[in-house]
């Protein structure tokens, strides 16, 4: 028997959803407590009073996402030949050395000591690349003109230098792991845009003209290159990655998090 096309597309639809109830299932998750483990978010800079260790601990899947600082940690960092500086906790889960400022070409070693347990991290402080100046260009972006900050600065001779940009709109942060290094680049003037990617129109991070725009560049060690990298291709489950998974540590004995020793300089300016 021969039916109308419009006809035949409502019965290949009726057994389509014939097919696919009959082949619901329901799938329970086991999601099991898993060990908890702790948090090191450790930085140290040029720049005064910049030195901070936070530590937390991760959380089960069904818990809430308020994550609480552990206190009573010892926390101390080592300039290698050099002198320790102890850490003093200033509120819970916060250890801070005002005094401690970091030196280019210099190593320094964390030691962070908790009920029991002691994890390490060593990282180098890099050159300082200054950040030469910031200014705004109008991209267009998909569908439509999108004001985007632009750095420009000069890489030195010789591979291995990475940084790290983080924006500020209007005093707000901007969540984007924003990262660069000078695989490609090495000792040519660079010009890194800093996109921004959201479909909001009403997102405080887009650029509008009057905003105030905030740039903290950050010359970085190319190990904590490999963990924004990581963090932002894997942690998170983006550019395509199927399973997340942990960013790379430079923390050992079984933390989650980093160490960084880096630079950090700022520039400001209000968009025209």
């Amino acid at each position: 028997m021969k039916y109308p096309v419009r006809s035949f597309k409502l019965l290949l639809t009726g057994f389509s959803l014939v097919i696919l109830n009959s082949c619901e299932k329901v799938i329970s998750l086991d999601l099991n407590e898993a060990e908890k483990k702790y948090v090191i978010e450790a930085v140290i800079t040029d720049q005064p009073g910049t030195a901070k260790v936070l530590i937390t601990q991760t959380k089960n899947f069904d818990e809430d996402n308020n994550f609480a600082g552990i206190s009573g940690a010892n926390v101390t960092i080592t300039e290698t030949g050099g002198a320790t500086f102890t850490l003093n906790e200033t509120i819970a889960g916060v250890y801070e050395a005002p005094g401690l400022i970091a030196l280019t070409g210099k190593v320094y070693n964390l030691s962070v000591s908790i009920s029991g347990k002691t994890f390490t991290a060593a990282c180098a402080m890099p050159v300082r690349v200054n950040l030469d100046t910031i200014f705004v260009t109008n991209e267009f972006l998909f569908t439509e003109f999108r004001n985007i900050v632009n750095t420009e600065y000069q890489d030195p001779p010789g591979r291995g230098n990475a940084y790290r940009f983080i924006q500020y709109v209007n005093g707000l942060k901007e969540d984007q792991i924003l990262i660069q290094n000078d695989d490609y680049t090495d000792g040519r003037p660079i010009n890194t845009k800093l996109f921004y990617f959201s479909d909001d129109d009403d997102d405080n991070m887009i650029i509008h003209t009057g905003d105030t725009v905030t740039v903290d560049m950050q010359c970085i060690d190319p190990v904590i290159y490999k963990y924004w990298f990581s963090l932002d291709r894997s942690a998170t489950g983006g550019s395509g990655q199927a399973t997340p998974s942990n960013p790379v540590t430079n923390l050992q004995g079984g933390a989650l998090g980093y160490f960084s020793a880096h630079t950090l300089q700022r520039k400001t300016m209000v968009v025209p």
